[in-house]
């Protein structure tokens, strides 16, 4: 009884998901606010969101290299692209890390969304914790378009919003390992009370 206790210990602290979140707030004398959650999955990080202050269409949406939105959403910096490679979609084999295409508001400027990605990471090379999330005013042309920063920005235009991506749970490795222990101690004083 008490090893099963135990290996359940271990597979729960294992499987436990990584979580990161950021909450978009308005640049300026946009309206754009909303919050958007990050969740480590099988196939990569499943993106959810919900943004209200759009107008209806495509707005570009990144993850920018610099968490810093002290001056506003200028100050995040350009797109997140650690490979130093051109701007393309979400889907493209050439693509900033932080590409993550376009989100569409509906007819009330509400965007809801869900997707995976599989390049971003919340944690090594492309980890995206205490980076800056942007949304944009325009859509994102994917790199396709014949703009001179269509390769650069994906012509995406103004900052409507933006926010720095905090962890909702552990990306650190010992932290998980104290976690570990700390469950396996508390079934091992359970199980010898038991036995007391």
């Amino acid at each position: 009884m008490f090893k099963y206790f135990v290996v359940l210990a271990f597979v729960a602290v294992a499987s436990a998901e990584r979580k990161a979140a950021v909450r978009i707030s308005p640049d300026g004398a946009f309206k754009a606010s909303g919050t958007v959650y990050f969740t480590e999955v099988a196939g990569g990080i499943q993106i959810t969101g919900n943004l209200t202050g759009l107008e209806p269409g495509l707005h570009g949406f990144h993850v920018h290299a610099i968490g810093d939105i002290t001056r506003g959403c200028a100050s995040a910096g350009p797109h997140f692209n650690p490979q130093n490679v051109t701007h393309g979609g979400r889907n493209a084999s050439v693509r900033h890390v932080g590409d993550l295409g376009n989100v569409e508001a509906d007819v009330n400027g509400i965007a809801i969304f869900e997707f995976v990605d599989s390049v971003i990471s919340l944690d090594g090379t492309n980890n995206i914790i205490g980076r800056a999330v942007v949304v944009h005013q325009d859509a994102d042309d994917l790199g396709l378009g014949d703009k001179s920063d269509s390769l650069t920005t994906g012509h995406a235009g103004a900052r409507l919003g933006c926010g720095v991506i905090g962890t909702l749970s552990s990306t650190n490795g010992s932290e998980k390992q104290s976690t570990f222990l700390s469950i396996t101690l508390a079934i091992i004083v359970a199980a010898l009370r038991r036995l007391l």
